[in-house]
């Protein structure tokens, strides 16, 4: 049965990738996006709707034109996040906070307006994306890890809080994934990278989709305030 799922920062890499493994189950899905012509997304069959999620309007917009078109979210991916990587004595307030404000603070506003119909249908599934580095930790990453790890709490607090209305709070937690920004590295830094990984080799895209679909499923219905690494081995034991 088609269901309305919404992808937050859905326009690339991983998000993309989520987006489509929904779209290939037959599911409606909407993406957000910040920048960039949704033009392609459009021709791919997703409904691309312009959504700053560190703005409170925007958000309240983008989940009205979702819902005119697709009606309540069931499904939400809280995927939307930036980095803004330095060492911390190099490390501004700004870029503490405006880390903190998309990764973390964005992601509560997208699960609050969600949650509203969710509540009303008393059923839904919240997958967040999270990262190996919040719950490893990296130098230069602070505000990176601690946005990341501060979703596990959101979560597990909102699992306790909704799970008598049937909705589910899971996070996922990637290592490092085989992306654009990824690519875009040395051949040295690769190579330091994949032999810190007991696999010895990035992620693909499609493997991370793959563990939040299964979340967003009926075979994951009794899985709640779990986090679930896709890192290789990279974090295992944190």
């Amino acid at each position: 049965m088609s269901r309305s799922v919404l992808v937050t920062g859905g326009n690339r890499g991983i998000g993309l990738a989520i987006a489509r493994a929904f779209a290939d189950a037959g599911d409606q899905v909407a993406i957000t996006y910040r920048s960039g012509d949704p033009a392609e997304l459009e021709k791919q069959g997703f409904l691309a709707v312009k959504c700053d999620i560190t703005d409170g309007e925007q958000v309240e917009q983008a989940y009205k034109e979702i819902e005119e078109k697709h009606g309540p979210v069931e499904v939400l991916v809280a995927n939307a996040g930036v980095t803004k990587d330095q060492l911390l004595m190099r490390m501004t307030e700004e870029d503490f906070t405006s880390v903190l404000d998309t990764n973390l603070t964005g992601t509560f506003r997208v699960v609050k307006r969600a949650n509203r119909g969710m509540l009303r249908a008393k059923k839904g599934r919240v997958v967040m994306i999270s990262s190996v580095v919040g719950l490893y930790g990296a130098p230069g990453q602070a505000n990176y890890a601690a946005s990341k790890a501060g979703l596990v709490g959101f979560a597990r607090s909102l699992a306790r809080e909704l799970g008598s209305r049937d909705i589910t709070f899971n996070v996922v937690a990637p290592g490092f994934v085989d992306t654009d920004m990824t690519r875009a590295l040395t051949d040295e830094q690769r190579a330091n990278i994949v032999a810190q990984v007991p696999l010895g080799r990035y992620a693909q895209v499609e493997e991370i989709a793959a563990a939040v679909r299964f979340l967003a499923s009926d075979d994951a219905s009794y899985i709640t305030g779990a986090v679930i690494p896709v890192d290789g081995g990279l974090g295992m034991g944190h």
